[in-house]
């Protein structure tokens, strides 16, 4: 394996790292402890589908991870000869040192927000399958969660958006079109009771 590809993987490594999130239809965020209407989610997830659509093809699938990847690849080879250097990867490195510590201090800055409102520290995320951070579901979180209803080894717009507007029926519990921040709270507890109940189980069963 040559120098090249080898730092392409670490690179690309760095970066998934870095990312760290997707939380898609991601009602987390700054609407985490506010209210939101159907409409609401709707654009928000349009919003996420279209940064997740790496390519613009329409579709969520394997050549959308493909195109993300080069796209990564573009951006740290700063002299655009096709392979890094020493110093365009320790630059990498820099760069990611930095936008931790200031993901760290906004990070600290919100928990202090939700101390003065008394929120809970954890937050909420409205999000299918994502990790925090924020950069939409990733490809597999999202067919693990059915969001591909034809079958086909691709999610369209329509499905992503039906995927998360069935997410934000099942928290709109009076179903009067508005997810309140309770709502959530009550909808992220019961989803922990149902988890845990499955956790009991298997371990009942492996303990058999």
């Amino acid at each position: 394996m040559n120098k090249t590809l080898i730092l392409a993987l670490a690179v690309s490594a760095s970066f998934a790292t870095l990312a760290g999130g997707t939380a898609a239809l991601a009602q987390g965020g700054p609407m985490r402890d506010r209210d939101m209407t159907r409409e609401q989610a709707e654009t928000r997830a349009a919003t996420s589908f279209a940064r997740m659509d790496a390519n613009g093809d329409g579709l969520l699938n394997e050549a959308d991870g493909e195109a993300r990847q080069r796209a990564r690849f573009d951006r740290v080879d700063s002299d655009g000869n096709g392979s890094l250097s020493f110093e365009e990867f320790a630059a990498i490195r820099e760069n990611i040192a930095e936008r931790r510590g200031q993901r760290g201090e906004r990070r600290d800055d919100r928990r202090g927000e939700r101390a003065q409102r008394g929120g809970r520290p954890g937050g909420d995320r409205m999000a299918m399958g994502g990790r925090r951070g924020g950069g939409g579901p990733n490809l597999a979180a999202l067919m693990r969660q059915n969001a591909d209803t034809d079958g086909d080894g691709a999610i369209s717009q329509a499905e992503y958006t039906a995927a998360a507007l069935t997410r934000f029926q099942r928290q709109d519990a009076d179903g009067d079109g508005t997810v309140t921040a309770a709502e959530r709270r009550a909808h992220r507890m019961a989803m922990r009771e149902v988890r845990a109940a499955h956790r009991a189980q298997n371990r009942a069963r492996n303990a058999e």
